[in-house]
């Protein structure tokens, strides 16, 4: 027999910037973590993107 919790769709993870952590377990907390710490791979990734067409431009508009 299912139970309800089988029928809601899941939350999605996220995580606000200073929020209170006191109410989260461990698993939860460990799953921001890994959260985070894939959103700063994807923002170090878009800064190296900007920097590169930055720096073309710095370039073309040099010569």
């Amino acid at each position: 027999m299912a139970s309800d919790d089988d029928n809601e769709p899941r939350r999605k993870v996220t995580h606000e910037i200073g929020q209170d952590l006191t109410l989260l377990s461990v698993e939860e907390l460990e799953a921001r973590m890994i959260l985070l710490a894939a959103e700063i791979e994807r923002l170090k990734a878009a800064t190296a993107g900007k920097r590169a067409t930055r720096d073309a431009a710095e370039r073309f508009f040099k010569s």
